[in-house]
């Protein structure tokens, strides 16, 4: 296994530390400036009296995404929220292993590890393929597409395909699999802050500020998800 620094090629060994932080740093700018800006527009006050529980309806609204029986489109397509369960376990083994290969490169030693995040991964790329076919056969979902829709997904399909190559590690004579995936792994750090895939910085702020009007009205939690 590639596993010491001066068995590696230069160029790999500086894609994948230096670039990558240099990548991860320039997100992490770029969010921090985002969220200045976002605080900047402060909800205003709830002027009406309470009549349920903002806690709760904050409670509520964050953990609405591990309830998919409380939105009507994955209560009635059951497999859309299978479907995103498993795009995001892609998503977070895909991430785990841009870090663990050049700072833990031991745990890919391990065959069962090496198996476990490639079927992983590679379930996360099944999904974006079908998401990506759905898109363009589906003619309502073309309708509302944006060319970020198509380059978010195509670029995740490229990542998910590129991890799979590269998690073993394991490299004598060509590299290339692992340049492809910190390449593109360092493209995406820059990408991701200026396309839609940055949707989950605003999540917990927007649910937040939803779950506390909602709950200080009374509306959420909803009274047939309270006795249930």
């Amino acid at each position: 296994m590639r596993g010491k620094i001066g068995d590696m090629n230069g160029f790999l060994r500086i894609l994948e530390n230096e670039v990558q932080l240099l990548a991860l740093l320039f997100l992490v700018f770029v969010y921090l400036f985002r969220l200045v800006w976002l605080f900047k527009f402060r909800s205003r006050k709830e002027r009406t009296f309470p009549v349920g529980n903002a806690g709760r309806g904050i409670a509520y609204s964050l953990m609405n995404v591990a309830m998919p029986w409380g939105m009507e489109s994955t209560r009635k397509n059951p497999g859309f929220y299978v479907q995103f369960v498993i795009f995001h376990i892609g998503v977070a083994a895909a991430i785990a292993a841009s870090f663990i290969i050049p700072y833990w490169p031991s745990l890919l030693e391990i065959k069962a590890v090496v198996r476990l995040f490639q079927v992983a991964i590679a379930g996360g790329l099944i999904v974006g393929l079908l998401r990506l076919y759905r898109r363009i056969a589906q003619p309502r979902i073309r309708f509302i597409s944006t060319p970020d829709d198509y380059l978010s997904l195509i670029f995740m399909i490229l990542f998910f395909a590129a991890a799979v190559l590269a998690v073993p590690n394991k490299f004598k004579t060509a590299e290339w699999p692992l340049i492809l995936f910190f390449g593109l792994t360092a493209f995406l750090l820059i990408f991701v802050p200026f396309s839609k895939i940055s949707h989950y910085l605003y999540y917990p702020f927007g649910r937040f500020f939803l779950g506390r009007t909602l709950g200080h009205r009374g509306i959420l939690p909803s009274k047939k998800s309270s006795k249930e």
